[in-house]
């Protein structure tokens, strides 16, 4: 009896196991709106970052340090909102949706480790030359995210857009000695994040759990 009652359990298993395979395999990302979130946040700062250094609002220089920070701070608590939400959306607890949020959760990670590095640089050196590399630097990481994003998705699309995140860290090298390097900055926010976003909030599901 023992034998008998143990099979139809172990079949159980086996469908559920198959039938949360199933899920991961179909879930569709559900990281959009932390893209759109970026991209709206820090392509403003970059714009008013570009608008500082050109003069075209008359401002102190530090000012350009309280954008970044304000923006920062606007993201944590963008993030805070979009975490709590995004765990009550089908196939938020899959392989698929864990792994490319640990891909984009150690992209900022990397951003901000970097970025504190080379402000305690600038701070202790005076030479805040470092800091041109920073958007090479962001595209480069985006771009290597998006090619996890890509593997884990099967969206063979997210690998052009990891192709036009890794040409924009190129393009930036060749425009850090200009001020245009953010407002370029900005709108390549636009091209890797806020429409990707979008799309993939499009294919979000619906109903929540």
């Amino acid at each position: 009896m023992a034998a008998q009652n143990t099979a139809p359990q172990a079949q159980d298993d086996i469908a559920y196991i198959r039938a949360l395979a199933q899920e991961g395999r179909h879930a569709p990302p559900l990281n959009g709106p932390f893209l759109v979130a970026a991209a709206v946040i820090f392509g403003s700062a970059s714009v008013a970052h570009w608008a500082i250094q050109s003069g075209l609002i008359n401002v102190s220089p530090w000012a350009q340090l309280w954008v970044w920070l304000a923006a920062g701070a606007a993201f944590a608590v963008a993030l805070a909102f979009l975490i709590r939400n995004v765990k009550s959306k089908p196939g938020a607890s899959t392989v698929r949706n864990e792994a490319i949020g640990v891909a984009w959760s150690g992209v900022g990670y990397l951003i901000f480790t970097v970025w504190l590095s080379m402000m305690a640089v600038g701070f202790s050196t005076g030479d805040w030359t470092p800091m041109r590399l920073m958007p090479s630097l962001v595209f480069a990481a985006y771009g290597t995210a998006w090619l996890v994003a890509a593997a884990m998705s099967g969206l063979k699309w997210m690998n052009m857009v990891a192709l036009v995140s890794f040409g924009g860290a190129v393009l930036f090298g060749a425009l850090s000695h200009t001020v245009w390097v953010y407002l370029v900055f900005a709108g390549m926010l636009m091209a890797v994040a806020l429409i990707p976003g979008l799309i993939l909030m499009r294919q979000e599901p619906a109903e929540v759990v």
